[in-house]
C-alpha cells in the first residue's frame, strides 16, 4: 500500500501527463491511474475534484461540459500552455528524486 503522502505527491504530475496525452474526464482519470498502477493508486472522487479544480485555478487545465448519450453532462479536462510548463518542472523534479534514490538503492544492492 503506498502512503497517502506520496500518492498526493505524485496526483498533479500524474494528472497532467494523462492530459498531455488528451482531455479526459475524471472517473476515467480514476480508472486510467487505477489501471496504471495495477491497482495500487486508487483515488476517490473526493480526493480528485479539489485537485483539478486547483489545477484550473492555477490555469494549468481547463474544462468544458460536455452532453453525452444519455443526456447527462459530463466535464472534460485538458492541458493548457501553462500546464505544459508545470508538468516539464514537476518531470524535471521526480526525475532528480528518482535519480538520487535509485543511486542510493543501487549501492544498498536493494
Amino acid at each position: 500500500m503506498l502512503s497517502k503522502e506520496l500518492v498526493a505527491a505524485s496526483t498533479e504530475p500524474l494528472i497532467l501527463t494523462l492530459l498531455s496525452r488528451g482531455e479526459s474526464y475524471g472517473y476515467a482519470l480514476i480508472q486510467e491511474v487505477k489501471r496504471l498502477s495495477s491497482e495500487k493508486i486508487e483515488w476517490t472522487d473526493g480526493m480528485l475534484y479539489p485537485v483539478l479544480h486547483r489545477m484550473e485555478d492555477n490555469g494549468w487545465i481547463k474544462a468544458r461540459w460536455v452532453e453525452i448519450e444519455n443526456g447527462r453532462k459530463r466535464k472534460y479536462y485538458s492541458i493548457k500552455k501553462d500546464g505544459e510548463k508545470a508538468l516539464k518542472s514537476k518531470r524535471e523534479q521526480w526525475t532528480v528524486i528518482s535519480t538520487v534514490l535509485g543511486g542510493l538503492w543501487k549501492e544498498q544492492h536493494v
